[in-house]
């Protein structure tokens, strides 16, 4: 097999077509099925989570001070704590960490 590049981009364009288009093209009428719904519903959540989970862990100099970071964040956004309270946390928790 030659290594012509166009036939990658091609092949690459033509995937990433077909799997936007299929959906579009074969479900037409509304989903009722619940558990194919809620499935949906969380696909973004998720895509987010994988995205950003080892950015947290490679994001600081140490991954123990990423870690402890992490966990505070959780703990904070458990409780109800605002965005601006999780993420000032998670600083200062990585902050003191790293000071160690």
């Amino acid at each position: 097999m030659s290594n012509n590049i166009y036939i990658y981009i091609f092949v690459m364009a033509g995937v990433t077509y077909l799997i936007r288009l299929l959906p579009l093209t074969i479900i037409r009428k509304e989903i009722k099925n619940t558990f194919v719904r809620s499935f949906l519903y969380y696909v973004p959540y998720v895509t987010l989570s994988v995205m950003t989970f080892p950015a947290i862990l490679s994001a600081t100099e140490s991954t123990w001070s990423a870690l402890a970071g992490f966990i505070i964040a959780i703990i904070a956004a458990w409780k109800g704590c605002s965005l601006v309270k999780v993420s000032a946390a998670a600083c200062i928790a990585v902050f003191l960490v790293e000071l160690l």
